[in-house]
């Protein structure tokens, strides 16, 4: 690797000290690197409203070194995702799931990365559409009431079937990465992230036997929203990642599917996913 960008969560890395080492280590060593700046609007890949996403990343980046947390993390990953870039998590909150190299160990990261000393792993995406409205997601989509404290109705239908008809707070869409995340808080099952496979999670569904459905990687997902009580009609968004939020209304149908495209995250330990799970829960 020679070419390197670094994505930065500046609430985490106060005055860029974390930043500024690797850049010196990097640059020591030969290799260039640029600092990615981040923006509030829209991607040339995306077209969902408010959507923060990461420029002026070079196309021939062999890496990304990405410090802060998870959400960074996620942030990263859709910025990068028609670019192949993989991504190196350096965790500078709490126990993360996707930024695997803690604050005390970036030198022997760095030293392990540079040498080749590492192996990449490929998680899932989705990639939802409403209209001409498109944007994706590493670790969810969520539909889910915007504003007014009323449930909203859809119906959700896998491969042009109808699989149910829900009166809820919303629908999680979430990859095996995602399982960890608001799915979890939903009841949703906790999934190995390197699966395949989609996971659809109600949100406070209005029945006593609602539960989560774990599809094929390759299901077609379409949720359909309905008007609610004397037909009213809510307001609904729907938020990629927890962000990208695009707004829904009554007879909008999204349609949700695996993206051709993966996020490359790069690992120096084979660690059992069920030991970092085993360590956020005794947090």
């Amino acid at each position: 690797m020679e070419r390197f960008c670094i994505v930065t969560n500046k609430s985490k890395d106060i005055n860029l000290e974390v930043t500024g080492h690797i850049v010196d280590y990097l640059q020591k060593h030969g290799k260039s690197c640029v600092i990615a700046d981040t923006a509030i609007g829209l991607s040339k890949e995306s077209n969902a409203i408010g959507r923060e996403f990461m420029t002026n990343i070079p196309e021939d980046t062999d890496c990304c070194i990405v410090l802060g947390g998870d959400g960074t993390m996620l942030q990263a990953a859709r910025s990068v995702a028609f670019q192949d870039i993989p991504l190196l998590g350096v965790n500078l909150g709490t126990l993360g799931y996707l930024a695997v190299v803690e604050k005390s160990g970036i030198d022997d990261a760095m030293t392990r990365l540079l040498s080749g000393d590492y192996y990449i792993e490929d998680r899932m995406m989705l990639r939802g559409v409403i209209g001409d409205k498109k944007d994706y997601a590493l670790n969810d989509i969520v539909i889910s009431r915007a504003s007014e404290i009323q449930a909203i109705n859809y119906n959700i239908y896998v491969n042009d079937l109808l699989l149910y008809s829900y009166h809820a707070d919303g629908i999680i869409v979430a990859t095996p990465t995602g399982s960890t995340g608001y799915n979890m808080s939903a009841g949703g099952p906790i999934v190995e992230p390197s699966a395949n496979m989609i996971l659809l999670t109600p949100i406070c569904p209005h029945t006593l036997n609602s539960r989560s459905v774990v599809l094929s990687a390759d299901a077609r997902i379409v949720v359909e929203l309905l008007p609610g009580r004397d037909n009213r009609m809510p307001t609904v968004a729907a938020a990629y990642d927890g962000s990208g939020v695009l707004e829904l209304k009554a007879g909008d149908r999204m349609e949700i599917h695996r993206s051709k495209k993966t996020t490359k995250i790069i690992k120096f330990n084979r660690v059992s996913f069920l030991e970092i799970l085993g360590k956020k829960f005794s947090m």
